[in-house]
């Protein structure tokens, strides 16, 4: 087990809130110098801590606390009627994992996708040296599942495999399937794939009440979120 107290964590400046566009943010970033070995990440997520490219790093905000980190508890979790019309509606797909590389054909699907849902985010335009420094790692945890039709990537979910669960890094997904609800089906598969290797737990990243992006994360019940560094579970 990695002793926290003897890393080395740096803070941003102030910048402008990607996600509440009246806010100043400040992230805390693992040292970059430090190597992200799976177990110090698997204590780092307990934490709040979420990875980006080859970074950990979690919101710094003196002012606001309106990030919420979550995660859904996969032996308890009950899908409810419209997730268990989600999985039936995607029990086509076929879905395989590989290491992290990015390719043509999952670029082409990234840039689909990032044009047509994020066109007013900070991800755009898409880039090649975003997709490569935003979501492909060497590190041995990370995987991305691809989810195929027949062939056809349909979308891939970018996912880290921790000592004490599963973090969902990033999905993206074909724009002109939207009646399959991809985004919601990898929140489901991670789930059950977290429920069969005996994992604790799915990280959905942060929630934030105001942010209308976010508000799929409390679809998944039971919830855990971290309030005041404790996991409260939201029934």
């Amino acid at each position: 087990m990695t002793d926290l107290a003897h890393l080395k964590f740096y803070a941003t400046q102030p910048h402008p809130c990607s996600y509440l566009t009246e806010e100043q943010a400040v992230t805390l970033f693992l040292d970059p110098q430090q190597p992200i070995e799976t177990d110090t990440y698997s204590q780092l997520s307990e934490l709040g801590f979420r990875r980006s490219g080859e970074h950990l790093y979690r919101p710094h905000c003196a002012q606001c606390r309106a990030c919420v980190p979550a995660r859904i508890p996969s032996a308890d979790f009950v899908p409810n009627r419209q997730q268990a019309r989600i999985h039936k509606r995607n029990r086509d797909l076929q879905v395989t994992s590989r290491r992290p590389a990015m390719n043509e054909e999952i670029y082409q699907l990234y840039s689909r996708y990032i044009i047509a849902r994020h066109s007013d985010g900070d991800m755009y335009p898409p880039s090649r040296e975003q997709f490569q420094s935003f979501l492909v790692s060497e590190d041995a945890f990370c995987e991305f599942n691809e989810f195929r039709l027949d062939g056809r990537l349909l979308a891939v979910a970018v996912t880290d495999r921790l000592n004490n669960g599963l973090s969902a890094v990033y999905t993206f997904f074909d724009p002109d399937e939207s009646s399959r609800s991809l985004g919601r089906y990898a929140i489901l598969w991670q789930i059950e794939q977290a429920r069969l290797a005996g994992l604790p737990a799915v990280y959905l990243g942060y929630w934030i009440r105001n942010c209308r992006k976010m508000s799929y994360k409390t679809e998944y019940r039971p919830l855990e979120m971290l309030i005041n560094q404790r996991w409260i579970r939201v029934n």
